[in-house]
């Protein structure tokens, strides 16, 4: 994929492993000199175009369960620390964060362009999402992969996971609680990832969005894994912040908003793989 940020992908690629401090960096775009936020503006109104600060869910990882270390361990990502090395043994955090690998030896779905997801979606820092707001639904829009997620504002409940089948995004109903919009998802597919070191998610997963626009500018959002096939514990995910992102920012030519940006297996599978990440693995 032809991203804004594909300088940040072939890194990556060509086997130098990014921080998750430095991702978080990558994805932080603050204005120089900007100010507070001061612009009236109507807090159950999210539409428009925003950029994340989050490139991971959380680092209060709960215990898995064993089928969820079984899980957790067959996933071989690519973010975070080299595997073995000095900067893994010296860090604290969770080995999730601990054990990278060059990409063509590992198992991302991204590699494959298979669907990231509804969690690995929202926490792309780098690349902005398009909220549009109607009376009955709230629908994201996602310029990573070009993917979207809507959420049932029209009172419906959510369905029998076992009666439907599971998806990426999941099925989404949200509800507002004074000025906090709730989003509460369920019917996972279990094959995708929650965020880039490769934790794992069930089909029996239950996750609570809580999005609050705290000025004009800025959104905030948390997020609560409930998932007991795979997690001893509910897993709180860190604060996500959300900037309002200027127009002229994406802006390419005359030509501004998203951009088309998916995943096409011909470009990334057949070519990107073959030239790229697979030499830069060791493997020819």
């Amino acid at each position: 994929m032809y991203h804004r940020f594909m300088s940040l992908s072939v890194l990556l690629v060509a086997g130098i492993f990014v921080s998750s401090a430095t991702l978080a960096e990558v994805g932080r775009k603050t204005l120089p000199g900007q100010a507070a936020d001061t612009r009236p503006f109507d807090s159950h109104e999210l539409s428009g175009l925003w950029w994340g600060d989050l490139y991971a869910f959380g680092l209060d990882v709960p215990p898995f369960t064993p089928e969820g270390q079984k899980r957790f361990d067959a996933n071989k990502p690519a973010y975070g620390s080299r595997l073995g090395s000095a900067d893994a043994a010296a860090s604290t955090n969770h080995v999730g964060r601990r054990r990278a690998i060059p990409p063509a030896l590992g198992n991302d779905p991204v590699g494959q362009c298979n669907p990231l997801g509804l969690m690995r979606l929202l926490l792309y820092s780098p690349a902005p999402i398009e909220i549009v707001q109607t009376p009955d639904r709230i629908i994201n829009f996602f310029e990573w992969t070009w993917d979207h997620r809507g959420i049932w504002m029209d009172g419906r409940q959510l369905p029998d996971v076992d009666a439907y089948l599971p998806r990426y995004n999941g099925y989404s109903v949200g509800r507002w609680e004074g000025e906090t919009l709730v989003v509460t998802t369920i019917g996972f597919d279990d094959r995708q990832w929650i965020d880039h070191f490769g934790y794992p998610v069930s089909d029996q997963a239950r996750l609570e969005e809580r999005w609050r626009r705290v000025d004009y500018g800025t959104l905030e959002l948390s997020m609560t894994l409930t998932d007991p096939i795979i997690y001893t514990t509910p897993w709180a995910s860190d604060l996500a912040t959300f900037t309002i992102v200027p127009a002229e920012l994406l802006k390419t030519d005359e030509w501004t908003g998203l951009v088309e940006d998916r995943c096409v297996p011909a470009d990334e599978v057949n070519e990107f793989n073959r030239r790229v990440r697979d030499p830069a693995g060791g493997i020819f």
